[in-house]
């Protein structure tokens, strides 16, 4: 039987797929308008398969959350860990599990933290390391971080709370330059930071996992087999060839030399454009077809590009989507 306490770690979902989710939200049990019962119908509304509660520095309590999680629908227990130098998402933590947030830069106190929801087998994920707000700016350094969150709210709008995305975005790419060579590259989700009505999946994180659970979805998450989605309107295929080899988002292609094609195929995006980025930067652009495929290609070899990810925009600049990189070797 189903207990009310708490959401299991597991629904029946739809096995191996990819899967909808909003992993940074907030109720009336922190600084949120809206109730769990809003948060999860409107999680439903906008297409989504799971959510995260991420409550300012406190844990989920018992009977909030659990009556709301269904065959098709996974709620993952979180926490916003709000310090005074950044904030950051501990997700996949233990019913009644509290992060400490007292940490500060220099203080040898952050890994402890760190290590308590790798412990759990969770994610940490910086957020909004952008915000324009006290705390807003995140300080620390990112080694022991498994994910930044490269977009957050709104892509650009005039509320002084909106995070800077543009820069988010650009300085992850900066970073993933270097660090896909490293192996110790971050991947990228972006997440609603539900607030108030009709924040919810703007964006969300599209993960491909093995089945519908906590698991399952973080380690998709990890492993940055992801993209973003402005909305669920938004629907994309993003895949690397080579000689027959095929390889997604998060994924390594072994190369041997070939000439790779890089394939984005998006729909919901109406006269979009579609950019593919690697460590040279942006490579080649080219709009959306009108033909209903929404189908782009591009070529590069491994000895030109280490990785490929893909933004998609609007005529007037904004993201409608966003990927996380295939690696090539």
């Amino acid at each position: 039987m189903r207990s009310p306490d708490f959401p299991p770690s597991k629904a029946v979902g739809r096995g191996a797929a990819w899967y909808r989710g909003d992993c940074h939200i907030h109720s009336v049990h922190s600084d949120g308008a809206l109730t769990p019962e809003a948060l999860a119908a409107g999680a439903r509304a906008a297409k989504l398969d799971f959510i995260a509660t991420t409550e300012h520095n406190s844990a989920a309590k018992p009977g909030t959350w659990g009556h709301l999680a269904a065959d098709d629908f996974l709620i993952l227990l979180g926490e916003e860990v709000t310090t005074r130098t950044g904030h950051w998402l501990a997700l996949g933590v233990a019913p009644g599990e509290v992060v400490d947030w007292s940490h500060r830069p220099g203080d040898g106190r952050l890994g402890e933290s760190l290590d308590q929801v790798h412990r759990a087998g969770g994610v940490c994920v910086v957020a909004h390391p952008r915000a324009p707000y006290p705390s807003g700016d995140f300080m620390f350094p990112l080694p022991g971080f498994d994910v930044v969150e490269v977009w957050n709210g709104l892509w650009a709008s005039d509320r002084p709370w909106n995070a800077d995305n543009e820069a988010t975005l650009a300085e992850w790419g900066r970073t993933l330059a270097a660090d896909v060579r490293t192996g110790s590259w971050r991947p990228a989700m972006g997440n609603s930071d539900t607030h108030l009505e009709g924040q919810m999946g703007v964006p969300h994180t599209v993960v491909l996992a093995e089945e519908l659970s906590v698991a399952a979805v973080l380690a998709g998450i990890r492993a940055g087999r992801s993209w973003i989605a402005e909305s669920a309107d938004v629907e994309g295929s993003f895949t690397a060839h080579v000689d027959g080899r095929v390889a997604g988002l998060g994924e390594r292609l072994a190369t041997q030399g070939g000439r790779v094609e890089v394939r984005a195929a998006v729909r919901g995006v109406p006269a979009g454009v579609v950019s593919f980025h690697t460590d040279r930067g942006e490579v080649h652009r080219a709009s959306l077809p009108d033909d209903g495929t929404g189908a782009v290609r591009w070529t590069t070899t491994a000895e030109r590009s280490a990785f490929v990810r893909i933004e998609v925009r609007h005529p007037g600049g904004q993201v409608a989507a966003l990927t996380n990189p295939v690696i090539l070797d």
